[in-house]
Parts: structure tokens; C-alpha cells; sequence
């Protein structure tokens, strides 16, 4: 069953086609700190500076991440996605897909039927994306477009689940993103957001903030020309809401059933909401 069965007319589809729509103007009602935090300069969009910035790192990306979590990253998308398969989804979208680790982990350990669509800001990293599904063989399962999660162009309902790793905190606007991964949820469909927390333990607050303010922008600056990116990371995840704050915002989106899921002292927490 190839991809474009699956997602017909798919290079020519249009606003046209029963599966894009052109998304609504929604206005963001809360500030968050996270959308403050930029990783160049207080002047330009958020997006805009998030596009450049992932564009800069992209070849460097997938082995930052490696050693900025020891690894322990692939446990927490597997942990993520054995928690979304419990609802048998069959047309997923995953949003800020990068490299695209997600989404090949979704078909491998899921097979949605109708396959997996990955968006992302950044051209680079989808580069990175469509050579790793293409060296596995599995570019008629899994397809990615440039694309901004504050502005979908697909239809309501389009997905039965959709997922976002490590992506949340790059959201210009929360709401918004929220509002729209809503939309294009079908009524039962489930979000699955696993994002980078805060530990809350003093000794492990501590050594977290020895290892991200001062370990991983050494790292980063030692492996990438792009100092600044690495100085962002535990910014925005200082920033951005965490634990009871991130439910509260997917519940004004319209979400229910909301609950979230700590992993490793508090490092990263999954998310898990039903439309």
C-alpha cells in the first residue's frame, strides 16, 4: 500500500483537497515566559528565529542529543508512544518531528494504517528526516512537509492522534498551537506532548542546573558553530509551563482527560490529553 494512497494527491494537494483547510486566524488570550524566550534577539518573530536556528544545528542535532541526555531520550519517546498506542491510532501527525526519530519510532512500534505525517519549521532538519525514512525504506508509511503548527492547513479531524517531542517550548504562541493541534484531532483522537521539565529535588535541581547551564553549552559550543542554540535550550525549558500549568493550558484548548507523566527525576514529563 504505497503513501499516496494513503494521502492522495499528496505533492499537488491543495486547500482544495478534503484533507488540508486553511486554518483560522486565532488570537492568543494568555502570555506565556516561554514565548518570550528567543534563541538570537528580542526584535524578531519567535518562529522565524526557531526556523534559523534548527536550520544551524540540524547536521549536529541528532548526536547533540545523544549525549545531552546520555541517551536516555529514546527511552522517553518509546515510554511516550507504548503510552499513545494504548488508543490505537491510525493517521497520526507528529509536529516539529526534527530528524523525524519520532515518527519512524510511531510506525515501528505502531503501523498506523493511514500512515504518519511529520511537520516542521525547519528545512534543514527535514532534510536530516527524509534521508533517515528513506534509508529505512519506509517513504510510502511516512511523509514530511515544511510546516507551522500555528497554522495547520488540515482539515478538522484529520488525525486520530497527534504528538509533539521536545517541541512545545518552540511555540511562538501556546494557545494557539494548542487550539490548533485540537482542531485537526477527530473527537476521541489523543495529543501526546513529551516535553523537557525542570526536576524539583534540590540535590537533582542542582546537578540539572550545573549540566544545562554550564556542561551542554560547552558541548554545543565545542560541536556546533552555534553557540547561542545551546544557551537557549535550558532557557526555554526554564520557561515553559510545566506539570499542572501545561494541563491548564491543553484544558482551555478544549482537551479533557488530561494527565501527565514525569520520567527521570522530573527531567522530562509526557503529556496525554483526548479531544
Amino acid at each position: 500500500m504505497g503513501f499516496k494512497w494513503i494521502f492522495p494527491n499528496f505533492d499537488t494537494a491543495s486547500s482544495s483537497s478534503p484533507l488540508f483547510f486553511n486554518s483560522p486566524t486565532i488570537t492568543p488570550t494568555v502570555n506565556y515566559k516561554a514565548e518570550s524566550i528567543k534563541p538570537y534577539n528580542d526584535t524578531e518573530s519567535k518562529t522565524g528565529q526557531v526556523r534559523q536556528m534548527f536550520d544551524s544545528i540540524a547536521p549536529a542535532y541528532d548526536f547533540m542529543n545523544r549525549a545531552m541526555t546520555l541517551g536516555i531520550d529514546r527511552l522517553w519517546r518509546r515510554k511516550a508512544v507504548r503510552m499513545l498506542g494504548k488508543s490505537r491510532p491510525q493517521h497520526i501527525l507528529d509536529v516539529a518531528t526534527g530528524t523525524g526519530d519520532l515518527a519512524l519510532l510511531l510506525h515501528r512500534m505502531l503501523k498506523p494504517a493511514q500512515g504518519i505525517m511529520g511537520i516542521d519549521l525547519s528545512d534543514g532538519m527535514l532534510a536530516v528526516a527524509r534521508r533517515k525514512v528513506a534509508d529505512a525504506g519506509l517513504s510510502h508509511a511516512i511523509a514530511f512537509e515544511t510546516g507551522d503548527c500555528l497554522s495547520l492547513r488540515f482539515a478538522d479531524g484529520a488525525f486520530d492522534a497527534v504528538t509533539v517531542a521536545y517541541g512545545v517550548r518552540n511555540f511562538e504562541h501556546l494557545d494557539r498551537g494548542y487550539a490548533e493541534m485540537h482542531r485537526v484531532l477527530a473527537k476521541g483522537g489523543v495529543l501526546c506532548v513529551v516535553e523537557l521539565s525542570t526536576p524539583t529535588g534540590r540535590l537533582t535541581r542542582w546537578l540539572y542546573d550545573i549540566y544545562t547551564l554550564h556542561i551542554i553549552p560547552l558541548v554545543g559550543r565545542l560541536v556546533s558553530r552555534d553557540v547561542r542554540a545551546y544557551r537557549y535550550l535550558p532557557e526555554s525549558i526554564a520557561a515553559v509551563p510545566q506539570g499542572e500549568d501545561m494541563l491548564n493550558i491543553m484544558r482551555a484548548a478544549g482537551f479533557t482527560r488530561c494527565i501527565c507523566h514525569p520520567l527521570t527525576f522530573g527531567t522530562c514529563t509526557i503529556y496525554l490529553a483526548t479531544k
